[in-house]
């Protein structure tokens, strides 16, 4: 008799239990939209806005970090509700010599450096910060592009979402004064 009662309650209290699980609220991660590298202050050749450009997709996607990685102009995007869009522009570009890099390991050196910004849908600067890619000892020039492109795609939502919140904190407030005669 004991045992049937104790059954009946165990099922009771399961019934009870799992009639008050709550469904787990999903967080919306956002997407990334990677614009197209804007001509900077220095005119970069044509090969390396391209393999920039496809670099940063490419890591964006291996990382994960984003739900969906859009391309410029991908009509998806502006139809999807959490996109934050990312603009680069190069500041610093110095081409090296793959055979002097080959020879020499203190020459030949190839660098970019790209100012990145992660805007949200409303226009807003989440992040802003400029990011170098480099290739000093061997490989083809092209590797800063790939050295900058897993840089930049380290930057995950939640990092941005800390940034935003730490900007905001370090506003100084205004002070507030009611004026003569209180």
């Amino acid at each position: 008799m004991f045992g049937l009662f104790l059954a009946i309650n165990v099922s009771g209290f399961m019934s009870l239990l799992c009639a008050q699980s709550t469904p787990v609220a999903k967080v919306d991660t956002p997407a990334i939209e990677v614009k197209m590298i804007q001509d900077g202050e220095v005119a970069l050749p044509a090969e390396f806005q391209v393999a920039l450009y496809e670099d940063l997709i490419q890591e964006f996607q291996k990382e994960g970090a984003f739900r969906e990685v859009y391309r410029d102009g991908d009509r998806n995007a502006a139809q999807s509700s959490n996109v934050i869009s990312l603009y680069t522009s190069v500041r610093k570009f110095k081409q090296g010599s793959e055979l002097e890099r080959d020879v020499t390991t203190v020459a030949g050196s190839t660098s970019i450096t790209v100012h990145c910004q992660f805007k949200a849908r409303n226009g807003a600067v989440l992040l802003e910060r400029d990011i170098e890619g480099k290739v000093r000892l061997r490989g083809d020039n092209l590797k800063a592009t790939e050295d900058f492109a897993k840089k930049a795609a380290k930057i995950t939502p939640q990092s941005l979402s800390a940034e935003a919140a730490s900007s905001i904190a370090t506003v100084p407030k205004a002070s507030y004064s009611p004026g003569p005669g209180w």
